[in-house]
């Protein structure tokens, strides 16, 4: 199989990255996919992806992360984009407690939405920010550790 820049792949996996809006999700997929980060980064409007090709092992596999929408008004649209992901990571501001909070209400939409069988990653962002931090890193802990795998 043939994928990005032409390099062989043996197989592909589609990721969503989800959250509230500003948590940093288009910036995990820009340092990810390219290295880089953008300090004026804007606000997604729909859907985005990008593709890696990663070593696992002897393999190559092309990882396919697709940046969704944080606002209310796209999630209809975003809704979507959950099939065939093999996983989510949700994403929240280590510096906004709303954010974090706000993880539960991702759950639920994973629930309704994605594959029973989805891999799950809880990641808190910004951690630069670490003098601002307003989520504990237990509280995160502790909270991931209850959900576990809860689809």
């Amino acid at each position: 199989m043939l994928g990005k820049n032409d390099e062989e792949y043996s197989c592909l996996y589609k990721v969503v990255l989800i959250g509230d809006s500003g948590v940093g999700k288009s910036n995990i997929l820009s340092r990810f996919t390219t290295g880089t980060f953008n300090f004026e980064s804007k606000s997604t409007i729909g859907v985005e992806f990008a593709s890696k090709a990663v070593s696992l092992g002897t393999q190559k596999v092309m990882a396919q992360i697709w940046d969704t929408a944080g606002q209310e008004r796209y999630r209809s649209i975003t809704k979507a984009y959950y099939k065939g992901a093999v996983g989510a990571i949700i994403v929240y501001d280590i510096t906004r407690p709303d954010s974090f909070l706000g993880t539960d209400k991702w759950f639920k939409e994973l629930k309704d939405n994605a594959e029973c069988n989805i891999i799950i990653m809880l990641v808190g962002n910004k951690c630069d920010l670490k003098e601002k931090r307003a989520v504990k890193i237990e509280d995160a802990a502790n909270y991931a550790k209850k959900r576990g795998n809860t689809l």
